[in-house]
């Protein structure tokens, strides 16, 4: 279990998504790398700017994303891109989508990131890539070797992705704890810029009451104080771009609400 407030330097903090623009080698890349980091640079010193405590770096317009192993180029691209940012000097993690724990892992290690989100850690999911099957077994002998400080964000009842079974959100919540040795949790709605339901959050924090539990999407500052209540923390996306679209620049007038609406 991570302490956030250790982590984060409070109680229950606020981490922004540093959605990176199509990187070298996927469909999207439009060939202006500097461009690519530019963009990267101003999202998290905007997040720093408006209040935020921390971010998450994360290949999420290199669409179709692979279901496992990302190429070299993306490790490479995140990495130099994690480096450029930690001159912001927030808290950041990252993730590598869709699935590729490792890489997340060698990314961190080489830029100084303090934990990393793994969307399908125990379990299986079906998702427009396939079938996605658990990390845990593979990553925490990995982290033992290699980076134990390393915190570990796993995601339960993962968006944009249906459970392969009956295993109810409880149950998977803990398996993610007791068996997959997550350091905290994360709780979504079903797909990205929608709002987590209340009930799921309290569902994870009563099967799992010893570990932080943060909300996952939908986050906005309508919202965030009732949200914020039953959780330890929240990632935001949509709900701080502008226009609150997920394609968008983060706005720093909207991160400013955001932090506003919970003091």
């Amino acid at each position: 279990m991570v302490n956030l407030e250790d982590l984060f330097g409070v109680e229950r903090p606020l981490i922004g998504m540093v959605h990176l623009a199509p990187l070298p080698g996927s469909p999207l890349f439009k060939g202006d790398w500097d461009r690519t980091l530019e963009k990267a640079l101003a999202d998290s010193s905007a997040l720093a700017e408006g209040g935020m405590d921390g971010f998450i770096i994360e290949n999420f317009n290199d669409v179709p994303y692979f279901p496992r192993r990302v190429p070299p180029v993306t490790v490479a691209a995140m990495t130099e891109a994690g480096r450029r940012l930690h001159q912001v000097g927030l808290t950041f993690g990252v993730n590598v989508l869709r699935n590729d724990a490792r890489a997340a892992l060698a990314v961190a290690y080489a830029t100084g990131a303090a934990f990393i989100r793994i969307n399908v850690f125990v379990g299986a999911r079906l998702t427009d890539q396939g079938l996605l099957e658990a990390t845990a077994y593979e990553i925490q002998r990995e982290r033992k070797r290699h980076f134990p400080n390393l915190a570990i964000f796993a995601d339960v009842g993962v968006k944009h992705s249906s459970p392969l079974g009956a295993a109810t959100l409880a149950y998977e919540a803990s398996d993610a704890a007791s068996r997959g040795l997550a350091d905290a949790l994360i709780v979504s709605a079903a797909e990205t810029g929608s709002a987590t339901s209340p009930n799921d959050l309290k569902t994870v924090k009563k099967r799992v009451p010893s570990l932080p539990v943060l909300v996952g999407s939908g986050v906005t500052a309508e919202n965030a104080r009732a949200l914020l209540s039953l959780a330890d923390g929240a990632i935001v996306g949509s709900g701080i771009k502008k226009g609150g679209r997920v394609q968008e620049s983060i706005d720093v007038d909207r991160v400013r609400t955001l932090v506003e609406s919970l003091k």
